[in-house]
């Protein structure tokens, strides 16, 4: 029996088997896809998140990032890193960088798709597995996480009417970057990312919202989509001018997952797979790789239900921070003012980045 069975061998899986081995642990990950896989994400790491990379001994190819810069057809601000630099990385080449030091520590990766697992007094079984705990980061529609929802009634309550839900679409394009900043633009009903991601590629990443009955697959390419939505940033468009498309596109969503819990006794949830906000402020990556510390730590000292708390405190910065954004982005009077607000208040606009980019 081994001590910890990942299910997901993305960036977060991989991270937290790493993090589980360096304290200790034996690991195996479930991962049926072979080679690097490529997601719809910013592909921007945020400084904290570099530095929780190196010391996990990860240190990916990119293309530096000093800051962040909002953009509308009016207003421009931006908002220097303070504290060291973030770092834009294909999504291919961060997930080959783990796998390799998942690798040379030794985990193995068994290629198989988890859809289902058996608990017993003191371990999990999956995927011909017994390991003491069974650790899910299968991502933002996680497979794990709708079978312990079905086990787990919903509490009656009022909420909220929920928002639309959100999507992303991102291509890559090979024109050397014009900036060593994020560059967020914002329309009225969406926000497209550029994000240099070595000396002649950059990623550009649309966020939008669309009603429930037209749903984006996941995964799914959507080049005419991408560039009607593309049309709507004139500026970013006439930038690009005739490069090349570098990617295909893909296509992630609905952004939105509410998860009540992230500990189900010896199962437990990372990553996307724990729940997710929006990607409007890039800080999927960093969020996942301190939860996956957070992960390890817990489980090594054999306290699994310490993790739940250690989650909230590793996830709570910037998730606020993504929330409160989100909140004022949906107001109809408050949405377009916020880049306008940025450039006035440069100082503010600055301070709410670098939170975030430390968290």
């Amino acid at each position: 029996m081994i001590d910890v069975l990942v299910v997901g061998g993305g960036p977060v899986g991989l991270a937290a088997a790493i993090h589980c081995t360096l304290a200790g642990l034996s690991v195996t990950v479930a991962e049926p896809r072979a080679g690097p896989v490529d997601k719809a994400c910013g592909e921007g790491i945020m400084p904290a998140a570099v530095r929780r990379l190196a010391a996990l001994g990860v240190t990916p190819d990119g293309h530096p990032l000093r800051g962040i810069r909002y953009l509308d057809a009016a207003h421009q601000a931006d908002a220097p890193f303070l504290r060291g630099d973030g770092l834009g990385v294909r999504r291919t080449v961060l997930h080959a960088a783990l796998a390799a030091r998942a690798a040379a520590l030794g985990v193995p990766v068994i290629p198989a798709r988890v859809t289902a697992f058996e608990r017993h007094e003191g371990h999990v079984a999956a995927a011909g597995v017994e390991a003491r705990y069974l650790v899910a980061a299968d991502g933002l529609h996680s497979t794990i996480r709708r079978v312990l929802d079905r086990e787990t009634p919903r509490q009656p309550g009022r909420g909220s009417r929920p928002a639309l839900p959100r999507y992303g679409l991102r291509r890559h394009y090979r024109v050397a970057p014009w900036t060593d900043l994020v560059e967020v633009h914002w329309a009225p009903r969406a926000e497209a990312y550029v994000t240099p991601v070595s000396d002649d590629v950059v990623g550009i990443g649309l966020l939008f919202a669309r009603p429930a009955r037209a749903g984006l697959h996941r995964d799914e390419p959507a080049g005419d989509d991408f560039a009607a939505r593309l049309s709507g940033f004139p500026a970013l468009r006439d930038r690009l001018g005739d490069a090349a498309p570098a990617s295909e596109v893909r296509g992630a969503g609905p952004m939105r997952q509410r998860v009540r819990r992230r500990v189900h006794g010896r199962v437990l949830l990372v990553g996307d797979a724990s729940g997710y906000v929006d990607a409007l402020t890039g800080e999927g990556i960093g969020v996942g790789l301190a939860q996956a510390e957070a992960l390890a730590r817990c489980l090594a000292a054999g306290r699994p239900a310490d993790y739940e708390r250690a989650w909230r405190r590793a996830s709570g910065p910037a998730w606020r921070f993504t929330a409160g954004l989100l909140w004022s982005r949906n107001q109809p009077l408050l949405g377009p003012r916020i880049v306008p607000a940025a450039q006035r208040f440069p100082w503010l606009f600055a301070a709410l980045v670098n939170h975030a980019a430390q968290a």
